[in-house]
Order: structure tokens, then sequence, then C-alpha cells
């Protein structure tokens, strides 16, 4: 007998068939997420130590501004990777 999850996932796959991705499309992929790894894991490194200095500074509005900072330019490194995968993905 099937699980509800079972039975859900075989209704979206009809609806909505997952493609299949080439052997060099995955290692593209993967790639892409070795880099954007490092970028964002830099960017952290980088700004985390500002971070600390504001901190230790007393500087709070500082402090706000760099961990929003980090958090944007986090989320447009996910966005790129994401773009660009996509585009692998469709060839």
């Amino acid at each position: 007998m099937k699980s509800a999850y079972e039975l859900a996932m075989e209704r979206l796959n009809k609806d909505n068939p997952m493609a299949q991705l080439t052997a060099e499309q995955k290692d593209q992929i993967s790639e892409l997420d070795s880099k954007y790894a490092a970028k964002i894991a830099e960017k952290e490194i980088f700004l985390n130590g500002e971070i600390e200095k504001a901190l230790q500074a007393g500087e709070i509005e500082v402090y706000e501004s760099l961990k929003t900072q980090l958090a944007t330019e986090k989320k447009v490194l996910q966005e790129e990777l994401e773009e660009k995968k996509d585009r692998v993905r469709k060839g």
C-alpha cells in the first residue's frame, strides 16, 4: 500500500514530469553550487569580521547596517545561483 506522500508525488509527476539532467548538466550545477558556496562564505567571513568590530566598538547603527548588508548580499548571490542553475537545466 502506498503512502499519501507517494500518491501525491505520482500525481505531481503526471501533471509536471521532472526533467532528466545529463551528466554534463549535473556537473555544471555542482560546479555552480561550489562556486557560489565559496562566494557566500567569503562575504560572510569578511562581513562577520566587520560586524564583530562594530559590535565591540559599540556602533549599533553600523552593526545593524552590516547585518542587513550581509543578508542582502547572500540573497542576491543565492538568486544569481538559482538563475544560472535554471539556465543549465533548460539547456
